[in-house]
């Protein structure tokens, strides 16, 4: 059986290729990608169902189950993904911020590719297509490891990206997966710093512990997603009720699902029960503190804990605050630097929100589930990074390029 170690060195020497690939080569084998989702729909939908069945047999939450299934919707929306990203503008090579200096030195900085991309991810197949995708059109190789419940859809997805690939003239090792369900591997590659240059986990916060204490080369994660929206005084009630139900109902098992809703006290007595009709009727469970308690009695009592929760599931925890600086305030001390909202008429206090709150993506205005690379125009994401170093918020294919220095002389010397 092929080691982790050899297959990591062979995505390496994929990478190399993969770093001058031009941008025909990579057009065409996204292009092939996504013609060969829609070609083998029957049999990636075959290998899902049967991971989908032995979830069930284990007994699986409905959250992680959710984020496994692989459907018609799902393909369509990784084929338009693809095709996106192949007809994306090329960034690799782009110098910037090109100067002469006084000894007529020209410099700049040329974008490059990062080389190979290791990725260790739990449950959602289609982040195998979505990773592949961007690091391909970014030039890189990328060393995949799925998590055990999505093994078949995986493989199959796999070996239907590597067939594109040499379809396109392309190292097939450009897109690798560790093939092993064997929790020994992820530790494996966790050491392989000499081949792998950055490590990227998307999962729970059990794998990005145990990623970021074990990893040997810089690591891009979010450990999880406290997500809140405050609704200002003035607000628009209409708009904070459909921004709160979407950010909490539409997928409460996301990372950029809503957690936590901030009311100004002044429009507390109007606005609570409002939404909390419009919640209670999609069966979300909400825990208040006291003063939103007495608006609307249907609500548990929230702790300590519930303000730093990251539920995942159909629970919103709602306090009411007396103004803009109680909800920074709130957001400072409990939120995961993720995703945060403001629903306000107010020019200034939405600056403000947008100046002073420390996240991937602060909105006015809109709902929190708009923090995906898709929906951004980044036509996917391979992950949304919260640790600021390098990227902050979801990474496209410029995140997965960094910059080297290069000058053009005409013989200077240092003098």
């Amino acid at each position: 059986m092929t080691t982790v170690r050899e297959l990591a060195a062979r995505a390496k020497a994929a990478a190399r290729r993969m770093a001058y690939a031009t941008g025909r080569e990579k057009r065409a084998a996204l292009l092939a990608a996504a013609e060969l989702l829609e070609q083998e729909r029957g049999s990636l939908l075959a290998a899902n169902a049967e991971d989908l069945r032995a979830a069930r047999e284990a007994g699986m939450s409905g959250a992680k189950y959710d984020r496994l299934r692989l459907d018609e919707k799902t393909l369509v929306t990784l084929q338009a993904g693809l095709r996106q990203l192949a007809e994306a503008p090329e960034v690799v090579g782009e110098i910037e911020a090109m100067r002469t200096l006084p000894n007529g030195l020209q410099v700049g900085r040329m974008r490059v590719p990062l080389g190979l991309v290791g990725f260790i991810y739990e449950s959602r197949p289609g982040a195998t297509v979505e990773a592949a995708g961007l690091v391909v059109k970014a030039g890189n190789a990328i060393l995949l490891r799925g998590g055990s419940e999505a093994i078949r859809s995986n493989r199959a997805l796999v070996g239907l990206l590597r067939r594109a690939l040499r379809e396109a003239g392309l190292p097939e090792d450009a897109v690798t997966l560790v093939p092993t369900t064997d929790r020994e591997a992820v530790l494996e590659m966790l050491r392989l710093a000499e081949f792998i240059d950055v490590m990227i986990p998307r999962g729970g916060d059990a794998l990005i512990r145990l990623v970021t204490e074990h990893a040997r080369m810089p690591v891009l994660f979010h450990a999880k997603g406290v997500n809140h929206l405050y609704f200002d005084q003035g607000g628009d009630p209409e708009m904070g009720v459909r921004l709160t139900v979407n950010g909490k109902v539409q997928r409460p098992g996301v990372c950029n699902a809503l957690e936590t809703l901030l009311v100004h006290r002044d429009e507390a007595p109007a606005f609570l029960p409002r939404v909390a009709e419009a919640l209670f009727a999609h069966g979300v469970e909400l825990r208040g503190d006291e003063a939103a308690r007495r608006i609307v009695p249907g609500m548990k009592p929230a702790t300590e804990e519930d303000w730093a929760a990251e539920y995942l599931d159909l629970i919103l925890a709602v306090r009411v605050v007396p103004g803009i600086d109680a909800a920074l305030d709130h957001i400072a001390r409990y939120g995961s630097h993720h995703t945060e909202v403001i629903v306000t008429r107010d020019y200034q206090r939405a600056l403000r929100f947008l100046r002073e709150v420390d996240a991937s993506l602060v909105l006015v205005n809109a709902s929190p589930r708009l923090n995906d690379g898709f929906q951004l125009g980044l036509g996917a994401e391979i992950g949304i990074s919260t640790t600021k170093l390098h990227a902050y918020g979801p990474m496209g294919v410029r995140e997965l390029t960094t910059t080297k220095w290069v000058g053009l002389g005409s013989g200077q010397v240092r003098e």
